[in-house]
């Protein structure tokens, strides 16, 4: 176990150092920032002045020093826009994204992994076929669109629900939703799956001979061995998340997270904003990859004993 952790933090290393590499040249092609605050209007004396206050008057590799340092100094820079530290700036932001992404990943949890097992179990029946048809809805209607029809119901037509903000329960119900229901969809006919292969496994024959209960049966032994299909699942989707999944959600919404601030600072290239985001949610992608990979290891001995088993 020990030498299946050690392997998959230095490739965690090694990821990131590619992706800090890659994202200061890649911010760097997008274009000029100067060009962006000032306008056509300003002089070349006046602008030049602009590109040395900024830090943008060295060299690529001069660049890449400072904005490695600006990274190790704990502030990650100063924005061209605000002119605050980056850090100050996530700050505020990085809790409001976090709760949509929690709110969404446990809402997938505890409606698609019973409806998934739900589903297998009563496959020839009405209620499987139930399950699976709300899952491919959910599965083929976007989320932005799924978005603007709760917000026309709940919010206008009805007004039941608070259309903006994120400082009572209410707010979460509305965004929650539209953001998890792709989320439930997929994960719900991933569960499915992996119970009807487990649940015609001759192991499972056994157990009902020896008299064990249905729901033993079911819960300990089936779903046991269906987690690293599930566990693969929830991996790729709480990454899709973390990736700037919730954007169109929080555009909506108006509410004002991490996904809506990259967008910003993409349009107004302010390089120290956006370079800072794509860091900051490339490394929260690797690491619950690595932490999706170390539960594989607790969930199935075979894959933490590699070819020793």
């Amino acid at each position: 176990m020990f030498e299946f952790v050690i392997s998959r933090v230095l490739r965690t290393c090694l990821t990131v150092a590619v992706i800090v590499t890659a994202v200061f040249f890649a911010t760097r092609l997008s274009g000029n920032a100067i060009d962006f605050l000032a306008g056509e209007g300003l002089g070349a004396k006046d602008r030049q002045l602009l590109v040395e206050y900024y830090g943008l008057d060295g060299s690529y590799g001069e660049q890449f020093v400072r904005y490695i340092a600006s990274l190790m100094d704990g502030n990650f820079g100063l924005s061209l826009i605000e002119r605050r530290p980056v850090a100050v700036i996530f700050a505020e932001r990085v809790w409001p994204s976090l709760q949509l992404l929690i709110g969404a990943v446990l809402l997938t949890l505890v409606v698609s992994v019973p409806a998934g097992i739900a589903a297998a179990i009563y496959r020839n029946s009405w209620i499987g076929n139930a399950i699976m048809g709300g899952a491919f809805f959910g599965y083929a209607i976007p989320n932005f669109v799924l978005a603007i029809l709760l917000l026309l119901i709940f919010s206008f037509w009805l007004g039941w629900l608070p259309s903006t903000g994120n400082s009572t329960w209410l707010h979460f119900v509305m965004p929650v939703t539209a953001l998890s229901t792709f989320y439930i969809a997929g994960m719900t006919r991933f569960t499915r799956n992996a119970m009807l292969d487990v649940l015609s496994q001759e192991y499972l024959r056994t157990a009902r001979a020896k008299g064990l209960p249905e729901r033993v049966v079911i819960f300990k032994h089936a779903l046991r061995n269906a987690n690293i299909t599930i566990l693969s699942v929830l991996g790729l989707q709480i990454a899709g998340l973390a990736a700037a999944g919730s954007v169109v959600i929080e555009t909506v919404f108006s509410w004002r997270g991490i996904g809506e601030l990259l967008v910003s600072a993409a349009i107004r290239r302010d390089y120290p904003v956006l370079q800072f985001g794509v860091l900051a949610v490339a490394l929260a992608v690797i690491v619950i990859n690595l932490l999706v990979d170390l539960a594989y290891g607790l969930a199935d001995p075979r894959v933490r004993l590699g070819r020793n088993a």
